[in-house]
């Protein structure tokens, strides 16, 4: 089964705002698809307790349900990049 790689943002998140670029230009050259999530603090308590989230952005490897790799805050392209290939 596939790796799915979930993002985790939430509007007015600066770091998020600067993270969207590098993840479409990760999509593009790495050719995978990035599940975009956005979370409400207030309405999104089942998904932030689900996945542990502490910080937005969150960016999740998955495979069959259990989760590969982490990363909490602004992450740069060579650093998920790098993530894929170990992954895929």
């Amino acid at each position: 089964m596939a790796i799915r790689i979930l993002y985790f943002s939430q509007d007015g998140c600066m770091a998020c705002s600067e993270q969207e670029p590098i993840l479409l230009e990760v999509e593009r050259n790495c050719g995978v698809k990035v599940e975009r999530i956005a979370i409400d603090p207030t309405k999104g308590r089942s998904l932030i307790k689900e996945h542990r989230l502490s910080v937005t952005p969150t960016i999740l490897f998955v495979r069959e349900g259990k989760e590969l790799e982490r990363f909490e805050g602004l992450v740069h392209q060579e650093q998920l990049s790098e993530a894929i290939r170990r992954h895929l």
